[in-house]
């Protein structure tokens, strides 16, 4: 049985898992039209997770899914981080606050956390994806040992193969045109920044896991180009931003929704990981040659949102983790069923113009 017959999807969309902005009804209306809805839980604790997943189950019937983050423990550094701060210091200073006087780890991993595990054993999710690696041997064989189906993103061909050895169902091939963090296991290797259309192909034709392709698809024909890749869904998470069911606050709509949606930037001083944003202020620091190193991840997101609450007091959005993905002028505003239906029928008259 293939992947969309197994989780009786009738529409080969993924709505991606952005933690922050994805909500218990966004994900809800998507798998209701259809899709694959998604809950980002890596940014929640064991209680919030639990309670999302409670509120997607109140709002549907159909299959979801829920995303952790996997990422290596942070190493922390008290000379890096007072080192990052104190170059932070001045842009703290031009909305009169001070930077924190120490940095905390907000987000464990998934690997680190043996109550989200037991959570998720309890109340069972119908799919469950990883970012930024994937858990250890025994953690796969307890979750799939529920019935879940497993994903996780990959930005290369070791990774997929990494992802077959260890049991996923499925891969996201997460190309460099994506908005949010990278799923690269390795920041501190090599990133080879495929595009959505080589990795796709690489991994339909090299690897054995059904592939659902991700980075900068906001339309019918963008699925439509996915799927002729091998592809046998396509991930969307940009698309969905706009939608009212999302969390994103006016800063992050507006944004989105002005010129800065053309400049999307990789960027690794917001979180401490490489991550595509809109184009803002955060972005332009990039260009400096002489800034320190930022701390681990996802110890510099502590100052990272520091700022930017510091800069939204003075109505000032340009500090803000605003994800999104080199598609982003196409995104839409309106309700996500509506949308979900909107790309069918856009996928429908791509197929047919063939």
């Amino acid at each position: 049985m293939d992947l969309l017959a197994r989780l009786g999807m009738t529409v080969p969309l993924v709505q991606a898992p952005m933690a922050g902005v994805s909500t218990p009804s966004l994900a809800a209306a998507v798998s209701n039209a259809g899709g694959l809805g998604s809950i980002g839980l890596g940014a929640s604790n064991t209680a919030t997770a639990q309670e999302m997943i409670h509120a997607v189950r109140a709002q549907t019937e159909r299959p979801f899914n829920v995303n952790l983050f996997v990422h290596a423990t942070p190493v922390l550094s008290p000379e890096r981080d007072a080192a990052w701060l104190n170059w932070l210091a001045p842009l703290f200073a031009e909305f009169g606050e001070a930077p924190p006087t120490q940095l905390n780890t907000l987000y464990t991993s998934f690997n680190d956390d043996p109550d989200m595990l037991d959570m998720l054993l309890h109340v069972r999710p119908p799919v469950i994806s990883f970012h930024f690696g994937l858990p250890p041997a025994q953690t796969v064989l307890a979750l799939k040992a529920t019935g879940a189906v497993l994903l996780a993103s990959v930005t290369s061909l070791d990774e997929a193969r990494a992802a077959e050895t260890a049991g996923m169902d499925a891969v996201v091939a997460q190309g460099i045109e994506a908005g949010g963090h990278r799923g690269i296991f390795n920041p501190e290797g090599e990133d080879n920044a495929l595009g959505i259309m080589p990795l796709t192909r690489l991994l339909v034709k090299q690897g054995r896991l059904p592939v659902i392709a991700a980075g900068g698809i906001m339309d019918g024909a963008g699925i439509a180009a996915a799927l002729a890749l091998g592809a046998c869904a396509a991930q969307m998470g940009t698309a969905f931003i706009l939608c009212p069911e999302s969390s994103a606050d006016t800063g992050y709509r507006q944004t989105l929704s002005g010129p800065a949606a053309f400049h999307t930037r990789l960027t690794s001083l917001v979180s401490g990981r490489p991550a595509r944003c809109l184009g803002n202020r955060f972005t332009a620091l990039e260009a400096i040659a002489d800034k320190p190193v930022t701390p681990a991840y996802p110890v510099t997101y502590d100052a990272g949102k520091a700022l930017h609450k510091a800069a939204m007091k003075q109505g000032d959005y340009g500090y803000g983790a605003y994800w999104a993905g080199q598609g982003a002028p196409l995104a839409r505003a309106m309700p996500a069923q509506e949308l979900v239906m909107k790309l069918v029928d856009e996928l429908k008259q791509a197929r047919a113009e063939k």
